[in-house]
């Protein structure tokens, strides 16, 4: 496969990127065809953009039904979950009959319509049979200080994996949410590598004691009406992005990173970092997260908007602005406007025609079935697409 003519950032000019098994074999203006090159399908492309494939920090991939639930501002997640529990129950139980895995199903292909092509799952480890997209979950994962029982002797138990141990922590604007992050920290008996999420009620010396932390704005924003002082964190600790899931967030990655932008804590360049390169290395497959011979091909194409800045442009787009998302060197979601340069190339059938915002997509896979069941149930869900 042979992408043409996008905006890299980094690159001037036009750049073409070949792929040959799985990877990246080359990034240039002009691409050098060798025999094993001539008959690779080639995508055209015109006023467009190439960026790595993102990466979702932080998601619960079955909780992504669920609207946004509060109904005030709170003093911390204790709190939050409380009352929502307390005022929603009847949703939140309309939304947990759905079946689980209609749930993980969806919560996969809201991150691949915004194009993600690798989402961190925190929380119960799910088999997924072939998933669409990398789903990441070699990882230990806690709760919270305040909701997981025994975490302290999960943390601390002997003979586990050289793998990072995830955990929503300092999640409130309280006295406690501050405490909960030193009552960790001492407690962490063995220095096991500690990646956080949230950190709202985080000091930078407190984050010295963790590996990176995830920002997840606006869920902060919606639960507490505030987030992390990123500013300083980003000092201490590495600062990778996370959406966390729709019970209190946006399903638009992309309105979550404008948000994330509007604060400046952290400058365009970091941001962009923390959706790619950066968590990749945090996570440990740093095969990916960049756009470069060698890297494994996860690759995403979208619409030139505005100015010719593939920067700018990148903070301006939604999710029907995507053109193009390829993972592993593989096409997984490709826009009308290229039915034809792809329709004798690809297997359509494997595809469903999906509608963001009037936009025609392909998508690989079932979403096509996987909404239909979802509106069988006696609940409405507004969901962010539309099918024929």
């Amino acid at each position: 496969m042979i992408i043409r003519n996008v905006h890299i950032n980094d690159y001037e000019g036009l750049q073409s990127i070949t792929v040959s098994n799985e990877k990246i074999k080359n990034i240039g203006s002009t691409e050098v065809v060798t025999d094993d090159d001539e008959d690779k399908q080639s995508i055209i492309f015109d006023n467009a953009i190439a960026f790595p494939g993102l990466i979702n920090s932080h998601d619960h991939l079955d909780f992504n039904l669920f609207p946004r639930l509060g109904n005030q501002v709170y003093k911390s997640y204790m709190e939050w979950g409380t009352d929502i529990h307390r005022q929603n129950k009847d949703i939140i139980n309309s939304i947990l009959r759905i079946p689980k895995e209609l749930r993980i199903e969806w919560g996969v292909y809201k991150n691949l319509l915004n194009g993600v092509t690798t989402v961190v799952q925190h929380g119960e480890r799910f088999n997924i049979e072939k998933p669409v997209i990398n789903i990441f979950q070699d990882c230990y994962s806690l709760h919270s200080v305040g909701l997981e029982k025994h975490w302290e002797l999960r943390l601390n138990r002997p003979f586990v994996k050289n793998q990072p141990f995830v955990i929503h922590i300092g999640e409130g604007t309280d006295v406690a949410a501050f405490k909960e992050i030193n009552k960790l920290i001492k407690w962490n008996l063995f220095k096991r590598n500690l990646i956080a999420i949230h950190g709202v009620a985080m000091n930078p010396e407190q984050a010295k004691s963790f590996k990176a932390l995830v920002w997840c704005p606006d869920s902060n924003f919606f639960l507490l009406g505030t987030t992390a002082n990123i500013r300083e964190l980003k000092k201490s600790t590495k600062i990778i992005f996370g959406t966390d899931s729709t019970v209190s967030a946006d399903w638009n990655i992309w309105e979550q990173i404008r948000l994330a932008r509007k604060t400046g804590l952290l400058t365009d360049q970091e941001l962009f970092d923390s959706l790619t390169c950066l968590p990749a290395s945090v996570w440990g497959f740093d095969d990916r997260g960049i756009l470069s011979g060698g890297k494994i091909a996860d690759i995403v194409v979208a619409k030139m908007k505005g100015k010719k800045d593939s920067m700018d442009s990148f903070f301006k787009l939604n999710p029907e602005d995507i053109l193009l998302v390829v993972r592993k060197g593989k096409i997984i979601l490709f826009d009308e406007m290229l039915y034809a340069q792809l329709n004798r190339n690809i297997i359509l059938r494997e595809f469903g025609r999906i509608f963001i915002n009037n936009i025609g997509k392909y998508v690989k896979g079932n979403l096509t079935e996987l909404t239909s069941q979802i509106k069988k149930y006696p609940i409405e869900i507004k969901l962010p697409i539309e099918i024929e």
